[in-house]
């Protein structure tokens, strides 16, 4: 018999156009594992396609390459229009029309809520398929960064969420940290390089590149947000401590991160200074401290790394000096570095390395998200 998973696809980014590429590219494979995976619905912030009848009916192969190429032009889904196999949903009516489906699928055939987007937005519609019996699969962050509320029913059935690539792309982190704490085996310190952004920032200026120069590069090789200070405020990295923070058992929010180091000064924020200028004088201004810090660890046999560290009863989130030959000191790139220690892993930590960031990366991740909740799915 082949297991059939039925899922929507929320968010048609970057990861969201490569998991579609992903799903059809791996046909064969999956069909040698006995598993179909049926796309009934595909939505972007502005509109949704679902099939006409979701019971019967998958948006096909050529429809998910055609999403993918239109959502690479930067057009809506609109644009493909209605036909006897596709409804088309504008933003207003996407949401009740996903519920809709939810009701129709989730405790009969099961169906798979899939958020690739980068939006708060989805959380209301994915605390409400919660209780409606869809599983739950996410690159997204924030839902599970919201109220200790919207957390609390997130993981209120835990095989039926996955959230593997919210932290490290398509490393291993969660999965791990999982299996360490239900082995009994108490973590008692987390430390990690979590954006690849940064990871790549600081080990260029260990080599003495001004900071301006290393942004800009950075920013045309395509490792920061089109806004770099979207990755510079260090809210990313906060995230993910909170997601790893949460997962120990500690029932805390954002707010309750006592330190976010963010890389620029409040007066050359967004809304405060202009993205051009910042790029252009802005960076300039961010030389010289980066620079001298740099220097006196250098003078300490240090590196200088941005990390989040998880401990005690504090979680903080920013630069820190760390020796050379440890696993973050070490670090060179746009890798990410996590050590885990706890009872079994003392003296020297559980340590996961390896890419952190790229669409292609994180959507192997979510494709090995969706594939493992395949024993819910009749």
């Amino acid at each position: 018999m082949k297991k059939v998973i039925s899922l929507i696809l929320m968010g048609c980014g970057g990861v969201g156009r490569q998991l579609l590429q992903h799903i059809v590219s791996c046909r064969s494979l999956h069909a040698k594992q006995g598993i179909h995976l049926r796309v009934v619905g595909v939505c972007d912030s502005n509109s949704l396609l679902v099939a006409s009848d979701v019971f019967t009916m998958e948006l096909g192969d050529t429809s998910l390459l055609q999403v993918c190429r239109i959502k690479s032009d930067g057009s809506s889904l609109l644009t493909l229009g209605a036909s006897g196999e596709l409804q088309v949903f504008t933003n207003l009516e996407s949401t009740k029309k996903i519920i809709d489906v939810a009701t129709l699928l989730g405790k009969s055939t099961g169906l798979a809520l899939v958020d690739c987007s980068a939006s708060s937005e989805t959380i209301a519609l994915l605390t409400q398929a919660v209780d409606l019996g869809c599983c739950i699969v996410m690159a997204n962050k924030k839902p599970l960064t919201s109220t200790m509320a919207d957390y609390d029913k997130l993981i209120s059935h835990p095989r039926h969420i996955r959230h593997e690539s919210t932290v490290g792309a398509g490393l291993p982190v969660i999965s791990s940290l999982n299996r360490i704490l239900s082995s009994g085996d108490p973590v008692r310190r987390i430390i990690g390089s979590l954006s690849g952004t940064l990871g790549y920032v600081m080990s260029e200026v260990e080599d003495g590149k001004p900071i301006s120069e290393v942004v800009r590069s950075a920013k045309s090789l395509g490792y920061t947000e089109p806004d770099p200070r979207d990755d510079l405020s260090g809210m990313d990295v906060a995230r993910k401590g909170l997601i790893l923070a949460r997962l120990l058992g500690w029932r805390i929010n954002l707010d309750d991160i006592r330190l976010i180091e963010s890389l620029y000064p409040k007066e050359m924020a967004p809304g405060v200074m202009p993205v051009e200028e910042f790029l252009g004088t802005g960076l300039l201004l961010l030389d010289k401290d980066i620079k001298e810090r740099v220097s006196k660890a250098s003078l300490s046999g240090n590196v200088l790394r941005y990390v989040c560290v998880i401990e005690a009863s504090r979680c903080e989130v920013g630069i820190q000096e760390l020796t050379k030959d440890s696993p973050l000191g070490r670090l060179r790139g746009s890798d990410n570095v996590l050590e885990i220690y706890s009872r079994c892993y003392n003296g020297q930590p559980l340590v996961i390395q390896g890419a952190g960031a790229g669409n292609d990366t994180t959507a192997a991740g979510v494709l090995a998200d969706i594939i493992d909740i395949q024993d819910l799915f009749p």
